[in-house]
């Protein structure tokens, strides 16, 4: 059973579509027992950093998310959420990964937000990258990036390097859409599974 986190931000039909298609159960909740009880956890979220924040305080998750020591996966904006802040808004995220969640530049080649497929370039070796190759495409949709260091697993370039996919002990983000992005998302998830 994976607990997806319902901030009623994110398109979490189509994450819990995905690990149906993998033959996992899952069930959206925003009950703090609930989440705290949980075996794994999915942090989605799709538009901006301070509503979402100011959702995951009004549920009272703040502190039941930043307990948690089972498996947790953000996704999309549910990683810059995991992040120490976001200069969207200027919020304080919830700080279980360092550093801090920048605007991206846009420029006359790289219009934002960044929306499609782009490859991922994988920089260590985890479970959660079991099977993801060098130059396996994924789906973003996103105007703000996390900073690639020492948590960074993989990055992706759009204009400049950044974040792709990040860890740091039981803590797990995608910047893209692992449900969205098609065989590679889903070995991201059946990964994620079999943690």
């Amino acid at each position: 059973m994976i607990t997806v986190i319902e901030l009623g931000c994110a398109n979490t039909a189509s994450v819990l579509f995905a690990l149906e298609r993998l033959g996992v159960e899952a069930h959206l909740s925003s009950d703090a027992a609930e989440i705290a009880a949980a075996k794994k956890v999915v942090l989605p979220g799709v538009g901006a950093a301070g509503f979402a924040m100011n959702r995951i305080h009004e549920l009272g998750l703040f502190d039941v998310i930043r307990s948690l020591d089972v498996p947790l996966l953000g996704v999309c904006l549910g990683q810059q959420l995991l992040f120490e802040g976001s200069d969207e808004g200027d919020v304080q995220c919830l700080g279980l990964i360092p550093g801090r969640v920048t605007r991206m530049e846009a420029s006359n080649n790289f219009v934002v937000p960044h929306m499609g497929w782009n490859q991922l370039a994988v920089t260590r070796d985890d479970p959660l990258t079991a099977s993801v190759n060098d130059g396996d495409y994924a789906y973003f949709v996103h105007s703000f990036v996390c900073p690639v260091n020492e948590c960074t697993l993989a990055t992706a370039t759009y204009g400049e390097p950044f974040a792709a996919m990040v860890r740091k002990g039981q803590v797990w983000g995608c910047q893209f859409h692992p449900e969205r992005s098609s065989a590679t998302g889903a070995k991201i998830l059946e990964n994620f599974v079999k943690l």
